[in-house]
């Protein structure tokens, strides 16, 4: 297997987990939150996307989904259109509201990004040095990594929000 499918597979499955965490759900479960100041479901799918959209397009040299596909626009949120969502307080995460649809129409248009641009990764190319702001420099495959990890966190964890909201619907 290629360093390029190995990467693919792993944001694939992200893309899967993120799915079913949300389809199905309403604009209302997917803002619920579990304590005051826990993340919504919506939240977790929106940052996760964001993170991947703006580490890819620094990565690759590329523009953001956010911004060159409207997304931002489409959302509304009241957030410059740089934020990703690090250190959003609890009003910041309450602001995060949208239907399944738009989660998911974001989260598939950045997937196509990774899909277009991961592919072509090579193994020597994961030694490319992305971000010089950290010592060592970031080379492209520790990002890439990074955003697997975080993906998944990021996934688990709206799924384990959506059996909350589920049983909730039971009881």
């Amino acid at each position: 297997m290629k360093s390029a499918e190995l990467l693919l597979d792993a944001f694939g499955r992200i893309q899967e987990a993120v799915h079913e965490a949300v389809e199905g759900l309403s604009v209302d479960e997917l803002a619920v939150r579990v304590d005051p100041d826990a993340n919504s479901i919506g939240w977790l799918v929106w940052h996760l996307t964001r993170v991947t959209d703006d580490h890819l397009a620094d990565a690759f040299d590329t523009g953001q989904a956010w911004t060159g596909e409207d997304w931002s626009g489409r959302f509304g949120l009241p957030f410059p259109d740089g934020d990703v969502g690090f250190g959003h307080d609890s009003a910041q995460v309450a602001a995060v509201r949208a239907d399944a649809g738009l989660l998911l129409g974001y989260h598939d248009a950045v997937h196509a990004r990774v899909l277009d641009q991961v592919g072509s990764v090579t193994a020597a190319g994961l030694d490319r040095v992305v971000d010089t702001r950290w010592t060592p420099h970031v080379t492209l495959g520790p990002r890439l990594i990074s955003l697997v990890a975080e993906g998944n966190q990021h996934a688990g964890q709206a799924a384990y929000i959506r059996g909350i909201v589920e049983r909730r619907r039971t009881s």
